[in-house]
């Protein structure tokens, strides 16, 4: 039997990648627009129109194949679904030498 080990809360820093922190972050972005889309009941065809992309790319990213997408059209998508985005920059804890980003969903 294995030995059981806890994960942080970023599975791509488990898994060693070197830009574990923006693909959490854009794994977050995914999962708001994909809860969108199902929440406006859109079909992938509708969705990507009303977003300014491709149907094959939308699909790609609702199955977490958004390495081809910036952050910055992320954030545009969830705009043209009708949502703010805002980006709050503030100073690290005394705590910590680095700053890092974060999702918030309000």
């Amino acid at each position: 039997m294995s030995d059981i080990q806890r994960g942080s809360t970023n599975v791509y820093a488990d898994l060693g990648m070197a830009d574990a922190e923006e693909m959490l972050v854009k794994a977050q972005l995914a999962s708001k627009i994909a809860g969108i889309i199902r929440q406006r009941k859109l079909t992938q065809t509708q969705a990507a129109e009303l977003l300014g992309i491709t149907q094959p790319k939308l699909s790609g990213l609702l199955r977490g194949q958004f390495r081809g997408i910036s952050e910055t059209k992320m954030l545009e998508c969830l705009t043209r679904l009708g949502r703010d985005v805002q980006i709050v920059v503030k100073a690290t804890p005394r705590s910590r030498a680095e700053g890092h980003v974060s999702v918030v969903f309000a």
